[in-house]
C-alpha cells in the first residue's frame, strides 16, 4: 500500500523540462522549500492546483456553489435540523472521493487524517495529563462511511476541551520540553491504497472540497455545520500548543485560520478548508523536522 504511492506524485517533477526563457512557475514551487511540506504531499497538492479542472471546472460551477450556499443557509435557518442525514453525507463523500476525484486529491484528502491524528496525539504525549484520543486513519475511500468527517470534527473539540478540563484542574500548562516525545509522529508516507484512475476520476482537491462545502452544509445540522465550519479556526489553538512545547513560534507566520474567539462568516470555508489542509501538512512536516534533529542528537 504504502509504497506503491512512493514518488507517485513526486516523480512527475523530475519529467518536467527546464526553460530559462519559460520557466514552470509549478515547478518553482516545487522546488522551493521556504516552507516545510512533504514533498510528496506538496507534489499532489500543486499537481492538483495546476489541472484543467481546476483552472476551468472550479470557475465555472462556483457561482451555483455560492447560491446553494446561501439557500440552504436560509433552510437551515429555518429548519436547523430538518433532513439531516450524515450516512448519506459520507455515502456522497466516498461516491465523490472514488468515482469522480483525482488520485492526488484522495491522497491529500485521506492523509489529512492521519496528519490530523498525529499532532493531537503529540500534543497528549508532551502534555502532563492524559488525554483520551480516537485516531482515525483511513487508507481508501471507503473509510469515510464510518462518519470519518464528523469524528475528525468532533475529535478536535473533544480534545480540547479535555485537555483544557484537566489542565485547569492541576493548576498547569503547556511547557516547552528539551526532550519530547515524538513517537507519534510518522517519518514517512502513510500506509494508503493505490487510488482508482480512470476519466471519470478528474475532479481537484479545491473543487472537491468546494462541491462538499455545501452538501455538508445541507446534511447537517445547523448546529453541526456551524462547529465544522468554525474549528477551522482551531488551527491556531493547535499551533499555539505545538509552538509552546517546542519554543518555536515561526510556524504561526504560516496560518490563515486565526482568532477563534470571532467567527467568521460560513460562506469563505471552502478556501479556508484548503489553507487548514496546509497549514497541518506544514505543521507536521515541521513536527518530523524536530524529530530527525532529536534522533541525530541522541
Amino acid at each position: 500500500m504504502q509504497d506503491k504511492l512512493t514518488n507517485q506524485f513526486s516523480g512527475k517533477f523530475a519529467l518536467v523540462k527546464r526553460d530559462t526563457r519559460d520557466p514552470d512557475p509549478w515547478l518553482a514551487l516545487y522546488l522551493d522549500r521556504s516552507i516545510q511540506i512533504d514533498d510528496e504531499a506538496k507534489a499532489a497538492l500543486l499537481l492538483s492546483m495546476s489541472s484543467k479542472s481546476r483552472a476551468f471546472f472550479l470557475p465555472l460551477i462556483r457561482p451555483f456553489l455560492w447560491l446553494f450556499m446561501q439557500c440552504f443557509t436560509l433552510f437551515r435557518l429555518l429548519c436547523p435540523n430538518a433532513l439531516t442525514s450524515s450516512s448519506l453525507l459520507h455515502r456522497l463523500i466516498y461516491v465523490g472521493l472514488e468515482y469522480f476525484c483525482r488520485p492526488e486529491a484522495n491522497f491529500l484528502i485521506l492523509r489529512h487524517f492521519h496528519i490530523g491524528s498525529e499532532i493531537l496525539a503529540f500534543i497528549e504525549a508532551n502534555t502532563p495529563v492524559e488525554v483520551k484520543l480516537s485516531p482515525l486513519k483511513p487508507e481508501k475511500p471507503a473509510d469515510v462511511l464510518e462518519d470519518l468527517f464528523l469524528k475528525h470534527d468532533l475529535n478536535l473539540y473533544n480534545f480540547v476541551i479535555n485537555l483544557n478540563t484537566k489542565l485547569r484542574e492541576k493548576n498547569i500548562g503547556i511547557e516547552p520540553s528539551e526532550q519530547l516525545n515524538f513517537a507519534n509522529i510518522t517519518d514517512g508516507g502513510f500506509p494508503l491504497e493505490t487510488f482508482r484512475n480512470r476519466w471519470t476520476n478528474f475532479i481537484d482537491v479545491q473543487s472537491a472540497i468546494e462541491i462538499y462545502t455545501p452538501i455538508y452544509q445541507l446534511f447537517l445540522s445547523q448546529r453541526d455545520f456551524w462547529r465544522a465550519a468554525n474549528s477551522l479556526q482551531l488551527d491556531e489553538t493547535i499551533g499555539l500548543y505545538v509552538a509552546r512545547l517546542l519554543g518555536d513560534a515561526q510556524y504561526l507566520g504560516l496560518l490563515n485560520n486565526k482568532h477563534p474567539l470571532v467567527p467568521l462568516s460560513i460562506t469563505g470555508a471552502g478556501f479556508r478548508l484548503m489553507t487548514h489542509g496546509l497549514a497541518a501538512e506544514a505543521l507536521h512536516a515541521i513536527l518530523r523536522e524536530h524529530k530527525r534533529k532529536q534522533n541525530h542528537t541522541n
